[in-house]
């Protein structure tokens, strides 16, 4: 065996009291957060202004290859994890899906419809190897027990957020100024960037043995005369025009009807679980989907801010001298930056006084939280001028509060999914959990599309279209706060059903 699983041994390579590798793994996980948060940001508006521009569907055709691009995004990660735990090894997957990645941002520089669907393939193909991999990294660092294991997540959380905060301000410039592949090609070099950072740590041996794959035998193993180290990445690279073509075929919308599919099976076997356990054990299990459902439900509301909420931005928002559209896309990570410690202190200054809620009211207060972000969108309409423009002031607040709720659901979700589950299907389970990020750009897909403006007119915008958006906010805002109405009237029966899990 290369692995020896979790060793964290005084030998290992300290730095600021963590394990050196964690502060690699920061810096490579902040730059491919660059690439990848730098790109989505210009993703929306890219598409509408340039590669659906001659059709007045523009709004439609972006809204469903948003979508499915993002669905297919999130659920790469499930298999590309497996592939990792059980052939590849953490090493191999991050070098992968890093390069996949970086050649999909560089393939993105090219002015060509053909190029573009490509490119997005091999992102979709590349993270799906990288970002399960880099995150287990960072956890295989410790063993189990360690009590800096939580601070280590934390820094390396914030290298993520600060990624997501700096690259549409960047990327958000260089496309605004010198055009939009300039925007991509620099979301690239950030991806680039953060496999030298990852390679440099493992020149420098901070890692020791850990991500090494599973066994020797089995990453050697030859299928069809082809060693298995081999096979795979040529496998993942066929895939790749598969991906383009799903997502180049909008208006069939293959990847909506796959998650419908995928959808109705889970639930059937997740239902076929609960049937075989015993009533405590079915209750914890219910909780854990009741807990993934809402997750997803807040999601699909929050990734509107790649889609809906830069068109918005983008045609009825008064942003001269302020920021771009694309660069509104750094709001939600400024905002978790600033208050990931306040709220983090807060939750320990409540646990102490025996205050700290419990989970099932944390999302409730969490979805009311969305709900009144798209709230104050809704409100905008009363501030417009002549033009149909809104002052920025309401993004800002919007962003606030929805970041907010963010950290009122996301970092507690995870957690209590391993807790809630029973033992034999917790992996299942995580994968699950992931899995609702997927089915959460099948709910932003269904709100733009009832949200698309049908023009070709480059410059749409104005009052009509302003009309549009707030109603539409106005419906989510109703949605999300009546979900968070419901999830707070029944709390006191989740807790219950949750047990001794908090």
């Amino acid at each position: 065996m290369l692995d020896k699983g979790v060793s964290t041994t005084t030998e290992d390579p300290q730095m600021f009291g963590h394990p050196k590798g964690l502060f690699y793994l920061f810096f490579a996980e902040l730059w491919e957060r660059f690439s990848f948060y730098g790109m989505r940001a210009l993703l929306t508006l890219y598409m509408v202004q340039e590669i659906f521009k001659a059709i007045a569907e523009r709004d439609t055709a972006t809204a469903v290859v948003y979508a499915s691009y993002g669905s297919l995004v999130y659920a790469s990660t499930v298999i590309g994890g497996q592939i990792s735990d059980k052939i590849l090894g953490m090493r191999s997957s991050i070098f992968l899906g890093g390069i996949l990645m970086a050649v999909g941002h560089f393939v993105l520089a090219v002015e060509n419809d053909v190029a573009f669907f490509v490119a997005l393939a091999l992102i979709v193909v590349g993270n799906g190897f990288f970002k399960p991999n880099i995150s287990t990294f960072v956890g295989a660092l410790y063993e189990e027990g360690d009590v800096r294991k939580d601070s280590g997540f934390t820094i390396f959380y914030m290298g993520i957020n600060i990624g997501g905060f700096v690259a549409p301000l960047l990327c958000g410039w260089l496309a605004a100024e010198y055009g939009w592949h300039y925007g991509f090609g620099l979301a690239g070099i950030g991806m680039m960037a953060g496999l030298i950072f990852f390679w440099s740590g493992i020149k420098k041996n901070v890692f020791g043995d850990k991500g090494m794959p599973p066994s020797k035998e089995i990453y050697e193993k030859q299928i069809i005369g082809i060693p298995q180290k081999t096979l795979i990445p040529i496998i993942a690279v066929l895939f790749v025009p598969v991906i383009a073509y799903l997502l180049s075929s909008w208006q069939q919308n293959y990847v909506g009807g796959i998650f419908k599919f995928i959808g109705f099976a889970v639930l059937a076997y997740l239902g076929y679980i609960m049937y075989s356990l015993d009533s405590v054990a079915r209750k914890k299990l219910f909780m854990a989907v009741l807990i993934t459902f809402f997750m997803t439900l807040f999601w699909g509301f929050h990734e509107l801010s790649g889609s809906v909420i830069t068109l918005f931005a983008s045609r009825n928002v008064a942003l001269d001298g302020i920021m771009s559209a694309s660069q509104t896309n750094a709001l939600n990570s400024m905002f978790i930056i600033i208050l990931a410690i306040p709220i983090s202190l807060l939750w320990g200054y409540l646990a102490k006084n025996k205050l700290n809620p419990r989970t099932p009211y944390k999302f409730g207060l969490g979805l009311l939280l969305a709900g009144a972000s798209f709230y104050i969108l809704s409100l905008s309409g009363a501030s417009a001028d002549a033009n149909g423009m809104v002052p920025f002031t309401y993004l800002l607040v919007m962003y606030f509060i929805i970041s907010i709720g963010e950290l009122f659901m996301s970092p507690v979700g995870l957690s209590k999914i391993t807790d809630l589950s029973p033992k034999n299907i917790v992996a299942f389970m995580m994968g699950v959990w992931f899995l609702s990020s997927a089915f959460a750009f099948q709910i932003v897909g269904f709100i733009s599309e009832q949200l698309a403006i049908e023009s070709t007119d480059a410059n749409v915008g104005g009052i009509e279209t302003l009309s549009v958006y707030t109603d539409g906010f106005h419906l989510i805002a109703l949605y999300a706060l009546g979900a968070g109405a419901i999830v707070l009237l029944f709390s006191p029966l989740m807790k219950k059903l949750m047990g001794n899990v908090h």
